[in-house]
């Protein structure tokens, strides 16, 4: 008999189900996500896997199991001979390991096992391998035009070899305290479930600080299996938590920081691939290489490449996608080769420069012009932010081993062989990396920048997508459409209205500036004011989320803050050489998000101090006062808690309202992912002859929704579950509590056996009597037209036999299916959101002009929420806020 254990971590029990996070099985192109849900059945433990197309040979040896039934093609049930030693990776996301093999509830490294610990190397081994397309290709292309940012325009009169052995002694020391010691030994560390960025630092302070402004939490949301973070403890008393949870000033303060770091990364998305591409066809003009063209014609060259690789986000990045890495790894081969031969041909001396005292013998030689220099220096690191932000899609471990093994060595001593060369061709600083290519191996060379500098563009654009998605889920970021360009990998979003943003916003910066200096200044800004808020986050982190001393944050932050301050001082005094250029588009969007999320906020409090009485509902009775009429109307509503305003519009002006009644909230937590079978939130709202049920849908901010066409099939089920489920649960069917709003419960629509699903053959056939022909006849011309959306028709039966079922319980399961046989209308509210004639100008300007533009010119809800349009009703309401 197998007994009973713990896997991954943060397991929560819900009704006799033990459910984990994801394992990956095997590698390379076969990738799979396996959902892991754990039942106890007759005191045998078993465990079901989800395995679409994947082979079993790998599997079958390492897990020790033995295939005891196949349900279907999509699910095999295996049952456990032994207890089985794994560990955890991240929820529905395929491709990475959360951590090494841990004993559970331990939270300790265990490797007593030799095939795991290989398996997990190998697994580590691909992973950094994967991550040289994804991760590097920014950071590896900075030596075509580091030198040329510190030098031109800065020192003009001070370029002599010990200040070129400054310089090289410069970009040495930065490279190693802020992308080796800052990210790969210690930011790194600081994931989200896996995931990391500005968003996922905020989204860990938000789950363990009431930092967020948005009232729409839930005790039920601190039961997600990914909503904990690390070993279980108990909250630290902090006098600075609970200063800062106090006054919304700070709180409103912090997540403006957040929104100005993710304005920034947009930024980078418009910089980069100008600065990147320019740089590599650069080489064209470079005398004496057979082909030598003029500016006009390379900047033409640069802008036809941005259309094309802007106009390619479309077909999405997955088949150009396997090249990526090989590009990037024959790139830092290249790079470290030349790098190597300069050393070693003009001038071996350089190695002394790896000592700091040159950095001295710099300033005392520049005095204030090296100070400005710095801006130019920092360019070296530009793209590190990449290691943090990317690292959803791999480990840590994989991030740091490909770093500190290949990257860092790589343009550590590029970087030197260029300082080697300039030392004795001082003149050649203005191209000095095409300049220290030896001839016979220059155009294999320029070929593979021109691809490494689009492999690190299409990285920064598609990080772009994915931050853009991640404050739309966080309600910072207007309603856009989000494409999916992949069905096997997961996170391949593409955003039409975004990348046409950024093509055009790149082709003006390109066709403006005309000069890689320029566009360095506004790049080097960029990245370092992201870098200054993620060590700020990232102290905080430290003292709420690790809880260490606060003497530990303090010293983080003072140590960095002092290191990255010197470099961002500089970059902000290039404001008037091309750094405005960062500024203004941080301020352009951030000013869209904050508008945004502060209407959206105002609109949500707005519902919440207006909801209807539930005192108003009961008087009303069980019919509310008007005719009740077969169907279930699902009403949309942002509200988490209470019946909205919206209701009583529809219960005071329409003479009939549907038989059941769900009140229908989709909301997003602070959390990566939500696992399926803890999506559905359900409860009652009023006693149970009311037929009134709420539904809370749960998102994580990287989660995507997806128009599978079966929402409404889950939701019945759900609805069905609580039902059964509520008669046999004390807590639940005690009619001594008075409230009938609060009371939710986590449905998993997988476990749901209440009621029997069947395939539905003629959709038509079955509605007969409940449709009219008009209505049939609209509905069928209106799935001809959208083949991409039919809804799967299915036919739910209460089981013919089982267990004895109470009648009341019987009755209401029957008029449930009714009621979805009568169809199913989408209720929306459509709002006009208004300031109040007392608000102040600013407020009017917020309100009326900006949120109400935003609105007007995004998506609209019920699109976003992939709602029918034939079934949708709108009714118009005017919120004054």
């Amino acid at each position: 008999m197998a007994s009973i254990w713990k896997l991954g971590m943060g397991n929560k029990s819900l009704l006799g189900w033990k459910t984990t996070k994801s394992l990956l099985i095997d590698g390379g192109e076969r990738e799979k996500e396996i959902n892991f849900i754990k039942k106890k059945e007759n005191d045998t433990l078993q465990t079901i896997f989800k395995i679409p197309k994947l082979p079993l040979s790998f599997l079958l040896p390492q897990l020790d199991l033995v295939v005891s039934s196949i349900a279907d093609s999509h699910w095999i049930r295996f049952t456990s001979k032994s207890k089985i030693s794994t560990w955890p990776c991240s929820s529905t996301n395929p491709g990475r390991f959360r951590s090494m093999p841990m004993e559970p509830g331990s939270g300790t490294l265990t490797s007593r096992n030799p095939s795991q610990f290989f398996l997990n190397l190998s697994r580590n081994l691909l992973l950094a391998y994967q991550s040289f397309g994804v991760v590097y290709g920014d950071l590896s292309t900075s030596p075509l035009y580091v030198y040329r940012s510190v030098f031109v325009g800065n020192l003009p009169d001070h370029q002599t070899p010990d200040v070129i052995f400054g310089a090289f002694s410069l970009i040495f020391w930065t490279l190693s305290l802020i992308p080796l010691l800052k990210y790969v030994f210690i930011v790194l560390s600081a994931d989200d479930n896996g995931e990391g960025g500005t968003i996922a630092l905020y989204s860990l302070l938000c789950r363990h600080a009431k930092f967020s402004l948005l009232p729409n939490q839930q005790a039920a949301d601190e039961e997600l299996s990914s909503y904990k973070y690390g070993p279980s403890r108990p909250p630290s008393p902090s006098p600075l938590k609970r200063f800062l949870e106090k006054h919304k000033k700070l709180r409103t303060s912090l997540l403006i920081v957040v929104l100005l770091g993710a304005a920034m990364v947009i930024g980078d998305g418009v910089i980069t691939p100008a600065i990147s591409v320019m740089s590599a066809v650069s080489g064209l003009q470079v005398q004496g290489v057979g082909v030598e063209l003029t500016h006009g014609a390379v900047l033409l060259l640069a802008c036809v490449i941005l259309i094309g690789l802007f106009a390619l986000q479309h077909s999405g990045t997955q088949r150009v996608a396997v090249v990526f890495a090989p590009i990037v790894i024959l790139w830092l081969i290249s790079i470290f080769a030349i790098g190597l031969y300069n050393i070693i041909h003009w001038n071996p001396k350089i190695v002394y420069a790896l000592s700091p005292h040159y950095i001295i013998t710099f300033f005392r030689k520049t005095g204030g012009a090296g100070w400005l220099s710095l801006g130019g220096v920092l360019l070296s690191i530009t793209g590190t932010e990449a290691m943090f932000a990317d690292l959803g899609h791999f480990t840590a471990f994989s991030i740091r081993l490909a770093f500190a093994v290949v990257v860092y060595p790589c343009l550590v001593i590029q970087y030197m062989g260029q300082a080697a060369y300039l030392s004795k061709n001082v003149t050649s600083i203005p191209e000095s990396f095409y300049k220290s290519i030896p001839e016979p191996v220059f155009w294999p060379v320029f070929v593979i920048a021109t691809l490494a500098s689009i492999v690190g563009s299409q990285a920064i654009i598609s990080a772009t997508f994915s931050i853009v998605k991640q404050c739309h889920a966080l309600g910072c970021f207007p309603r856009v459409k989000i494409v999916h360009t992949s069905k096997h990998m997961f996170g391949q979003i593409y955003i039409p209205e975004i990348n046409w943003i950024l093509m055009v916003l790149t082709l003006l910066i390109a066709v403006g500036f005309q000069d890689t200096t320029l566009v360095g200044n506004a790049y080097g800004l960029a990245c370092m004011t992201v870098m200054f808020i993620t060590t700020f986050l990232m102290a905080l982190v430290i003292a709420f989320v690790w809880q260490k001393n606060v003497l530990f944050a303090t010293l983080f932050l003072v140590v960095f803050w002092i290191i990255e301050g010197i470099y961002l001082s500089a970059a902000i005094l290039k404001v008037p050489q091309g750094g405005w250029v960062s500024l203004l588009l941080a301020f352009v969007f951030m000013i869209v998000m904050y508008v945004w999320h502060y209407g959206t906020r105002k609109k949500y409090n707005n519902d919440l101090h207006n909801k209807v009485s539930l005192k108003w509902l009961l008087g009303l009775g069980p019919s509310l006062g008007i005719v009740r009429v077969p169907g279930i109307g699902l009403i949309y509503s942002e509200l988490a808690t209470g019946v909205p305003s919206i209701f009583s519009h529809f219960v005071t002006n329409l003479p009939a309202f549907h038989n059941v009644l769900v009140f229908v909230c989709v909301k997003h937590v602070p959390v990566p992912f939500v696992l399926p079978e803890e999506r559905f939130l359900i409860g009652r709202i009023c006693p149970r002859p009311y037929r009134m049920y709420r539904c809370i849908v749960r998102y994580g901010y990287k989660d995507i929704q997806r128009d599978d066409g079966n929402f409404e099939n889950q939701l019945i089920q759900s609805i069905a579950e609580f039902i059964q489920m509520e008669a046999v649960e004390p807590q639940f069917s005690s009619s001594e509590n008075t409230s009938f709003d609060g009371r939710m419960a986590v449905i998993s629509t997988r476990s749901n056996a209440t009621l029997l699903v069947s395939d539905q053959l003629d959709s038509t056939s079955s509605i007969q009597s409940s449709k009219s022909s008009m209505l049939q006849r609209l509905r069928s011309d209106y799935d001809d037209e959208n083949p991409q959306v039919r809804r799967r028709q299915v036919r739910f039966q209460l089981p013919p036999s089982g267990p004895a079922m109470d009648a009341a319980v019987r009755d209401e399961l029957l008029q449930l299916i009714q009621a979805k046989e009568a169809g199913v209308a989408y209720i929306m509210g459509h709002s006009y959101v208004k300031a109040r004639r007392s608000s102040s100008y600013l407020k009017k300007l917020v309100i009326d002009i900006g949120y109400s533009f935003l609105r007007k010119n995004c998506r609209g809800p019920a699109v976003a929420l992939h709602i029918p349009h034939i079934s949708l009703i709108e009714v118009g309401m005017i919120y004054y806020v």
